[in-house]
This record gives structure tokens, sequence and C-alpha cells, in this order.
């Protein structure tokens, strides 16, 4: 029997989240890039960034919420909150959208390069007494290139990474700064009249579903594997994604 196109249109939407989701409760982070380069194959960019909003952000306040240190995490992370929000504001407002693909291939190179160092086991270390200016210009950075691509990845992974942050807290750190980066991203779409319709919306929310189904089987699956192993698959985790949002910022 034939597939109803609309019916195909929300069972692929619906696949995209559980697989994203899936990506993020195993390493961490990932499901924009996920998301979106697999939405991009059936809509426009800023359309599925718009999708992202509502899966993004619960899927974050979860992931942050389920670690052990939050209040702890917040008073050392603050400058770089701050950062993020006014880097994706300015940056939002000010970018030209015909920036976004070369941006996105400069972003995937730069991620697929860490990833590789980290392979290597060459690590980042930030300085205790520098944190704070070194946080709020990662924030910065981060920020304005959310705006642009819709992925807060670099530089805030390294910086957190540089932080020497248990595996629980880098996660939950991870989802702090996302969080952060969605809810400034969401300011942001809203302000450029992205956000203004229905459907998007309500496509949303019908995401969240498999969006955090898809999570919580990352989650049970990370929490089985070594300290040693979950490195490797979260290097590994940012190599794939850096390769594919290079492949997609130099085809697109």
């Amino acid at each position: 029997m034939a597939c109803d196109s609309g019916f195909c249109h929300a069972l692929f939407i619906g696949g995209v989240f559980l697989l994203a989701g899936f990506v993020k409760g195993v390493v961490g982070l990932g499901l924009p890039t996920v998301a979106v380069g697999m939405l991009g194959l059936v809509m426009p960019p800023a359309q599925a960034a718009a999708l992202l909003v509502a899966p993004s952000m619960v899927t974050n306040v979860v992931q942050l919420w389920s670690g052990p240190r939050f209040g702890a995490l917040l008073a050392r992370l603050w400058p770089m909150m701050i950062g993020i929000v006014l880097g994706t504001l300015v940056a939002g407002a000010l970018a030209p959208r015909s920036a976004m693909a070369k941006a996105t291939a400069a972003l995937g190179v730069v991620l697929a390069l860490y990833a590789l160092a980290g392979l290597s086991a060459w690590h980042p270390a930030v300085p205790k007494a520098h944190e704070r200016w070194l946080g709020a210009l990662a924030g910065l950075v981060t920020g304005a290139i959310t705006a642009v691509t819709g992925v807060f990845v670099i530089p805030a992974v390294p910086y957190l990474q540089g932080l020497g942050l248990a595996r629980d807290e880098l996660v939950q750190a991870l989802g702090l700064s996302f969080t952060v980066s969605t809810a400034a991203l969401a300011i942001s779409l809203a302000l450029g009249g992205v956000l203004g319709h229905a459907p998007v919306i309500g496509t949303s929310l019908a995401a969240l579903a498999p969006a955090l189904a898809g999570m919580w089987i990352g989650q049970r699956l990370r929490d089985r594997i070594p300290p040693a192993r979950f490195r490797q698959v979260f290097f590994f985790g940012l190599l794939v994604l850096g390769a594919d949002l290079a492949r997609r910022g130099w085809h697109g």
C-alpha cells in the first residue's frame, strides 16, 4: 500500500529525532547536528532549525537535571552562559544568511580535527586562573556560530572538556551549555520570524516523544560504557558530526 505523503513525512521526522536522541543519550551531544543534517533532505535549513527548538530544549534540560552538580557547575560556568546568549543574539541580528554554508563547512573541519586530536589522547587544559574570561570568550564564539549554523558544539565542547570534569559532570555541563544555547537560538529565531508559524511549533512539540525515547535508550547504553571507552565513543561521535557538517557545508 502506498504511503500517504503527510504520514511518510511525519514518520521520517519521528525517525530522525529518535536517532538524534539516541546519539545525544550516548555521547551527551549531537541532537541538533544529526537532526538538521537529516531534516535538510526534506526541508530548508531554517525550518529544520525551528523544529529543533522543543526537542533540543527538553532533552537538554533532562540531561542537565540528571547530573550530580548543577549548582556548582552554574557557579563555575556563568560567564560562558552569558557569552553564549550575547553571541547568539548579536550574530543572529547581524550575520547574513548567505554565510551559513561556508560557516558550516569550516565548523565541520574544526570539529573533525578536534575529534582526531582527542582520539590521539590529546586534550586541552583550561588554567584555573583564566577560567572566567576564557569561558566568556568561548561562550561568545559559540553563540555566534550557533546563530549562523544552528550547531552549538565549538568551542563550547573543547572548553568544557578542558576543565577536567568527570564523565557525568561533563555530560551535565554540556546539558547546561546546550540548554542556554537552545533558548538563545529560539529567541533569535523568534525575532527573525521563523517560529511564528503554528505548524512549525506543533511539529516541534510532536518531535519531543521520539527524541526523549531515543535519549533514554542512549543513556541506558552510556551507563554500561567504561570511562575510557566513553571517551573514545565521545570523540568518534564528534568526528562523525564534524565530517557531516563539512560535507553539508561544501555541498549545500
